[in-house]
């Protein structure tokens, strides 16, 4: 019997003996006719865990069914998860607490990547050097996104505002296709777009700062969530598959990425270099990485200056679902 079989039996083995300790009565909600996640290209572990079909595996059983919607930036799989299309949704760190901010009732629980998935890019020939040649410049980006609050704080690092340069408010495959053909002056890119164009346009990325990227989260509807917990750590047990298949199979993975995006191998293979797939615990650490985003966030106005960004951190990251992984199987910190 595999390493992950047995991750997933004592997962629900946990589940049956909190069940009967009677832990909440949460468990006791009727449970789902389906679960409804999303999928999206800067989740690699998304596109593993719909290729392989294990979420589907898992709940047949149950007379569960599984619906994947594909998410094109964060933006949309917030606006999913505010709406109820999707019950668990891929996001980057920043993007969920500015939407917890804004009041989108969600819980992030499991980091599904340590990226550097944005940086600021030029064309090739472009005479953009730096941040402070961005100066009336255009510059394409997806708002409510982590290259949107990338830019903010690279902006901000340079003296400049979101007043001093023309956001062109597009969603992150648009906004590669603007840079390419010469409509914007710059783009705060997302990986895999990023990846293809400095390959296949030699696009260069003339601004990279790994720490200004957060985590990504994956997040869960709190009604959901509360609702159904037992389900909620079904799940994160089958990311964890999906984590450890993926280090265990780097050239499968490779494949599959590459598959789902559309891209071609050099391209996955750059975009999967810039994901640290290590760990998947979320905790302490990512919350204080998207705080730190926090200041720029209301200094823009895009969140009220009297938000206790703190407070909201707290009541979004939750590793309580994680820490209920059986013992010896939990993600790695």
């Amino acid at each position: 019997m595999s390493v992950l079989t047995v991750t997933l039996r004592l997962a629900r083995l946990a589940v049956t003996a909190m069940l009967a300790l009677g832990v909440s009565g949460a468990f006791a909600a009727e449970k789902p006719k389906s679960i409804r996640l999303d999928y999206a290209y800067y989740n690699p572990l998304s596109l593993v865990l719909k290729e392989k079909g294990w979420v589907e595996e898992e709940f047949k059983g149950d007379g569960i069914a599984v619906e994947w919607v594909l998410s094109l930036g964060s933006n949309k799989a917030l606006e999913f998860l505010s709406g109820g299309s999707i019950d668990l949704g891929s996001t980057a760190g920043s993007a969920a607490l500015l939407a917890r901010a804004n009041g989108n009732p969600i819980k992030a629980i499991y980091i599904y990547s340590k990226p550097e998935w944005t940086a600021l890019v030029t064309s090739k020939d472009s005479p953009i050097r730096s941040v402070a040649d961005l100066k009336g410049k255009r510059i394409a980006v997806t708002r409510g996104t982590d290259p949107h609050i990338f830019l903010l704080r690279a902006l901000e690092r340079a003296g400049l505002s979101p007043r001093d340069v023309k956001m062109v408010l597009l969603q992150h495959p648009d906004g590669k296709t603007a840079l390419v053909k010469g409509e914007v002056d710059a783009w705060a890119g997302l990986d895999p777009y990023m990846a293809q164009i400095e390959i296949e346009e030699g696009a260069r990325l003339f601004f990279r700062d790994p720490d200004l990227n957060t985590y990504g989260f994956l997040d869960v509807r709190e009604e959901f969530a509360a609702a159904h917990p037992d389900l909620v750590l079904r799940v994160l047990a089958l990311y964890e598959k999906a984590r450890a298949w993926a280090l265990a199979n780097p050239d499968e993975f490779r494949a599959i990425v590459a598959r789902a995006t559309k891209q071609s191998d050099a391209v996955a293979r750059l975009t999967l270099e810039r994901n640290d797939l290590r760990s998947g615990k979320i905790g302490e650490t990512q919350r204080l990485a998207i705080v730190a985003a926090g200041g720029v966030l209301k200094e823009s106005g895009i969140v009220p200056a009297d938000t206790d960004i703190e407070a909201v951190s707290r009541a979004l990251v939750d590793p309580g679902f994680v820490e209920r992984l059986p013992a010896g199987q939990q993600a790695k910190q």
